[in-house]
C-alpha cells in the first residue's frame, strides 16, 4: 500500500470510527503525496453561513445567492482559518491546483471575490482542514477505518451536506447502514 495517491479521492468514514472529528464523515483528500495527506471533511456543517463569516471578516456581499450556504467544518486542524475549495481552479493568491478542474485556496483574495460575485462558479467554504503525517493514512486505510473512492465534483457541489456521504456510498454500490463495525482479516 505504499504508492498510492489519494489526491481527488473520498475517505469514506467506517462504522467503527471512534473519533469523533471524522465519525461519519466523508473527507475529500486534495492532496496526497510522501509528506502526508491534507483534506477537508465535507458533510459536517459548522453553526455559521456564508453571509455571517462575510459579516465578520467586514467583507461588503452583494452576491445574493451564495449568502445562505453553510460553511463547513473542514477538520481539527487551524479552525480559526477559512479554506476554499472551488471550481474552476483559476488564480487566487494562495491557490493549490488538485487537478484541472478543482483548486484549493486559503487566501483572502477568493473570499472577497466570491462575496462580488467575481469568484469561482462553485464553492465549498470550511474553516478547519485535516492532515495526516506520512503514512498515517495508509496504516489507517490498513486497519479498515476508511474506504476510498475517486471523488465526483457532483457530490461535492451540488448536493446539500447530508447528502454527500450516501451518494459517495453509492459510488461504491454499498448502503452505509450494511456496513459493519468488525474488521476481517485473513
Amino acid at each position: 500500500m505504499q504508492n498510492i495517491n489519494l489526491t481527488h479521492h473520498f475517505l469514506i468514514a467506517m462504522p467503527a470510527m471512534e473519533d469523533a472529528c471524522f465519525s461519519k464523515t466523508l473527507t475529500y483528500i486534495f492532496e496526497h503525496n510522501e509528506q502526508g495527506a491534507l483534506g477537508i471533511v465535507i458533510n459536517r456543517t459548522v453553526n455559521l453561513t456564508l453571509e455571517n463569516l462575510f459579516d465578520q471578516l467586514e467583507i461588503p456581499c452583494t452576491n445574493s445567492l451564495l449568502k445562505g450556504l453553510p460553511v463547513l467544518f473542514g477538520g481539527p486542524v487551524q479552525l480559526d482559518r477559512g479554506f476554499v475549495l472551488h471550481q474552476p481552479a483559476g488564480e487566487w493568491k494562495s491557490t493549490l491546483s488538485v487537478n484541472h478542474e478543482l483548486g484549493f485556496t486559503t487566501s483572502l483574495d477568493i473570499l472577497q471575490a466570491i462575496a462580488n460575485g467575481e469568484g469561482p462558479g462553485k464553492v465549498l467554504v470550511t474553516l478547519g482542514y485535516s492532515g495526516w503525517a506520512p503514512g498515517q493514512i495508509e496504516h489507517e486505510l490498513a486497519q479498515n477505518t476508511w474506504l476510498t473512492v475517486s471523488a465526483s465534483p457532483s457530490i461535492i457541489f451540488e448536493l446539500l451536506p447530508d447528502e454527500r456521504l450516501p451518494a459517495a456510498m453509492r459510488l461504491l454500490g454499498i448502503d452505509f447502514s450494511s456496513l459493519s463495525g468488525e474488521a476481517g482479516h485473513a
